[in-house]
């Protein structure tokens, strides 16, 4: 299995465009995977350089229904004419940050022909699997960091229904893939126990030293390789990764071969 950075807050590589977002191009045995989409179309520019073609995508995984994985839905819609999306059947509603930005899909994609939406857990070939984990106890949970959701008017903290994860299963290895873990990172571990989990913490504003060391007992408490990436925070990286050998950060034009 070969995972991509195409897009995230950060790069090494001068040709690349970083931007505020995540999108991760997957090849495995069976399928050639594309997991989120940034907020533009950068990612687009990005995969040409990085000889990646995304016009032969099999299938594309939205996370959730935030604008920096999700902006260049349309972008990939157009320069892919046959690979179904797959996401939440939440992922349209109304998100905001606070009551003023909002930060929700482009709602003149909801029609789109090729957009696969999905509950709780879905079967997409023998070896990918999505799940919500709607039902996970929270038991590690930090809010939702002023993320909202607008219901019938009124503003209210976002649950993050809309979130979904990619489990891929190759070669005896379990691999999970999350866009930003707004469930909390630590019960998504716990749940699933992977050998690799690649994406983001959402621990970008804890400043708070204690929180991030009880993640890091949680995190070190399994046998999994975490690449991390977007909306953890290098500042938060930087400390935690002190603790975590096997923690590591995957940036824009790298490429992982599990």
């Amino acid at each position: 299995m070969r995972i991509t950075c195409l897009l995230e807050n950060t790069t090494q590589n001068a040709e690349l465009t970083a931007e505020h977002g995540l999108s991760l191009y997957i090849e495995t045995e069976e399928s050639k995977i594309l997991f989120d989409m940034g907020q533009s179309e950068a990612f687009l520019s990005n995969a040409e350089k990085l000889a990646v073609d995304l016009s032969q995508v099999d299938f594309a995984i939205l996370s959730h229904g935030h604008y920096d994985h999700g902006g260049g839905l349309k972008a990939f819609l157009d320069i892919n004419k046959t690979a179904p999306v797959y996401v939440s059947r939440h992922a349209f509603g109304a998100h905001y940050n606070g009551t003023e930005k909002y930060i929700g899909l482009d709602v003149s994609l909801l029609n789109s022909d090729r957009l696969i939406f999905v509950g709780d857990e879905f079967l997409i070939t023998e070896n990918a699997r999505l799940f919500s984990c709607n039902g996970m106890p929270r038991a590690h949970g930090l809010g939702a960091f002023g993320l909202t959701i607008k219901e019938n008017g009124i503003f209210k903290p976002d649950p993050f229904l809309h979130e979904q994860y990619l489990l891929l299963e190759e070669n005896g290895k379990k691999v999970l893939i999350s866009g930003c873990s707004h469930k909390g990172i630590m019960d998504i571990v716990s749940c699933f126990a992977p050998d690799v989990l690649i994406g983001g913490f959402h621990f970008s504003k804890i400043e708070d030293e204690k929180t991030l060391d009880n993640a890091v007992s949680i995190l070190n408490g399994f046998e999994t390789q975490y690449y991390t990436c977007h909306c953890t925070g290098l500042q938060q990286y930087e400390y935690m990764q002190k603790q975590m050998p096997n923690l590591h950060y995957l940036s824009c034009g790298q490429t992982l071969v599990i």
